[in-house]
Parts: structure tokens; C-alpha cells; sequence
């Protein structure tokens, strides 16, 4: 089965308390699970960058959810497209806290073809983002 791949960022709004980030992240991750898709959430204080993966109508319907959240605006959808496989398949959604910097560098990255590394040998945003969360995916 294709797995899909959507990366957005966001802005946090109004403020979120460590207590309520915690709460919205076990809902996302219950949410994910029954949908089948899995991904990772960094965040910097200020704004959200979330990569899901998972099955076409998995994705779609977590997106449909974020897109209505109210804890977030500017929702800006920066990559989406089919990857070769799973990159975090057992995570519904994990969190990371993240410096301002370290979200640039994985936001500003090349997001084309969800691929680890690019053809030349650098690293791409899906390269960067596992460098990040320091883990080695499990390969479909």
C-alpha cells in the first residue's frame, strides 16, 4: 500500500501550557492510531512542524482535524506527496522540543521526494528531521 507524506508548519495560538501540549499530543496520537497514520510533532515554544505518514485516507482525515484545531494558525502545508515507505511506524505522534534554529534548519530544507538523503549526498529535510528525533527508521 502507498504511503502518504504531508508536512505543514503552523503558529502556536493563543499560548499552550506544557500541561495542555501534553493533552493535545495523547489526543493526536489516540486519533492517529485509529487512523493508521504515524508521524512526529516538532516544536519550538512558537510554532508546530508535524510530518504524517500513513495510508491516503489515514492522512487526510488527521489533516482534516488539524486543520480545524483552534490551537494553532497559519497552517501552511510546506510538503506532501508519496514516500517510499514509513519512516516512523511506531510512533502515532511523538513530540520534540526543538530550538528556533533546529526547526528552521528542518522546515528550510528540501522536502522533494521525502527521501533521507539527496542524490548528491546531502542531507534533505527527511534526513534532517530523523537526524533530529535520533532515530534509525524501519524500512517497509
Amino acid at each position: 500500500m502507498p504511503v502518504r507524506a504531508l508536512v505543514y508548519v503552523s503558529k502556536v495560538s493563543p499560548k499552550i501550557s506544557p500541561p495542555e501540549l501534553e493533552v493535545l499530543v495523547n489526543n493526536a496520537q489516540t486519533f492517529n492510531r485509529t487512523a493508521g497514520v504515524s508521524g512526529v510533532l516538532l516544536f519550538d515554544g512558537a510554532r508546530y512542524l508535524q510530518y504524517l505518514e500513513g495510508p491516503e485516507d489515514g492522512v487526510t482525515a488527521v489533516y482534516g482535524r488539524i486543520f480545524q484545531a483552534t490551537r494553532h494558525t497559519q497552517v501552511e502545508v510546506i510538503a506532501q506527496g508519496h514516500a517510499g515507505s514509513r519512516y516512523f511506524p511506531y510512533w502515532p505522534m511523538k513530540k520534540f522540543d526543538v530550538d528556533p534554529e533546529t526547526f528552521d534548519a528542518v522546515a528550510q530544507a528540501s522536502w522533494a521526494g521525502f527521501a533521507p538523503s539527496a542524490a548528491e549526498g546531502s542531507a534533505t529535510a527527511v534526513g534532517r528531521l530523523i537526524d533530529v528525533v535520533g532515530v534509525h527508521p524501519v524500512r517497509d
